[in-house]
């Protein structure tokens, strides 16, 4: 059928939507929890939040390139099933433990296990025409940040009037509802199974040719520059308002506006890419963010920084679709499973090693200067953004 893929798109859209909302009911308001669980030392708390940041990316930057090789051999749904099923148990895991090691234990888990947004991702672009792979990349790209924009929202106000723990139990009963979604309504087109060719770490190489190796730099220091502050967000808004009390909703609403504009950027910035040059949208893009993350920096009050942080967003917003168009062109059908499994390992390292960065910056200057990370790792990425363009012209 020649709109199964619009069907399919549409679906996983919704059901992202549902997951990313799981996942953001608790986890943005993880340095609350853990004061709750016992951690109250500034900086054994500072710590603490950089570990719990990073823990998961270790075994997703493990993971993720075989669960790519398993989705390209036995299918990308069940990939999605696999990681909705895992984070359903998981998020009621966390809500369970009283200590900090318990947290610790279900976010290493959480990294083994997990992963819907790469194996979303991977569906739909195994199933859309390559002529609609900007709009619908973009498009399932726009669920993570709605989802990221509801979830610490409501999780928010669920924090303060029935505290932490009944934000991760209701994330794991949604995450099951959307486990379920998939498994009735979400039909994946039979593809024949190739067989042979290369195997394991000759397979992965089979697919870093230059372009593809620059490619991951800049999505690696492109990650870094825009999650380097996120895992710090509470904290911050914490001491600028002088109290625990109301700044996990604080926290949420602010979250929750910059993955606003980031979903609007997803849908109508990245379709532009149908259409205009994605390289040169790609540093446009990044220009625009670096230069709006230094009026960020220079922010006096948190509803300025609110601004500023939702506008920064908007403007990178449109990258990471453009990225995966332009990257699954470079790469043969059957391998584009194999593709985002190693986009996603990139995407770990980046994740383990900015909030460790950020943990470094806040113990050592203050919360405030993590935010001067930003403008470097985006104009690393901008650097890399502009030398692809000229070696792929």
């Amino acid at each position: 059928m020649e709109n199964s893929w619009k069907k399919t798109l549409y679906i996983v859209w919704f059901v992202q939507i549902l997951s990313l909302m799981s996942f953001s009911f608790g986890l943005p308001f993880l340095p609350y929890y853990i004061q709750d669980l016992g951690v109250t030392d500034p900086e054994k708390l500072r710590l603490f939040t950089g570990i719990l940041s990073a823990a998961p990316a270790i075994g997703m930057g493990i993971m993720a390139p075989v669960w790519g090789m398993v989705a390209d051999r036995f299918g990308k749904r069940p990939m999605l099933l696999r990681a909705m099923l895992s984070a359903s148990v998981i998020l009621t895991g966390i809500g369970l433990v009283n200590s900090v090691t318990g947290v610790l234990i279900f976010r290493c888990l959480q990294g083994f296990l997990t992963g819907t947004v790469t194996a979303a991702a991977a569906l739909v672009a195994a199933e859309t025409p390559q002529k609609n792979m900007a709009y619908a990349l973009g498009f399932i790209t726009s669920s993570t940040f709605i989802g990221r924009s509801l979830g610490p929202a409501v999780g928010g106000i669920l924090a303060e009037q029935l505290g932490y723990k009944p934000s991760f139990y209701l994330g794991g009963v949604i995450m099951l509802i959307a486990f379920f979604l998939v498994l009735f309504f979400v039909k994946e087109t039979k593809k024949p199974i190739e067989k042979g060719g290369p195997k394991g770490l000759k397979n992965i190489f089979s697919i870093l040719t230059i372009p593809v190796i620059m490619i991951l730099l800049m999505i690696f220091f492109r990650r870094i520059g825009s999650s380097v502050a996120s895992p710090y967000m509470p904290l911050y808004v914490q001491e600028i308002r002088g109290t625990i009390e109301g700044s996990a909703l604080v926290t949420g609403l602010i979250s929750a506006g910059a993955s606003i504009t980031a979903a609007i950027a997803a849908i109508v910035l990245a379709r532009l890419g149908d259409k205009y040059d994605k390289k040169r949208l790609i540093i446009i893009y990044f220009i625009a963010g670096i230069l709006i993350s230094f009026m960020l920096i220079l922010s006096n009050s948190l509803a300025l920084f609110a601004v500023f942080y939702a506008l920064m967003f908007f403007a990178l917003g449109g990258i990471d679709p453009l990225v995966m168009s332009y990257t699954v062109e470079l790469v043969p059908e059957n391998k584009r499973g194999l593709l985002f499994g190693v986009r996603g390992t990139v995407g770990s390292l980046a994740w383990a090693v900015s909030p460790m960065l950020g943990s470094a910056m806040s113990i050592n200057f203050s919360l405030h200067s993590v935010f001067y990370l930003m403008p470097v790792f985006l104009s690393a990425a901008l650097g890399m953004a502009i030398l692809i363009k000229k070696k792929t012209q």
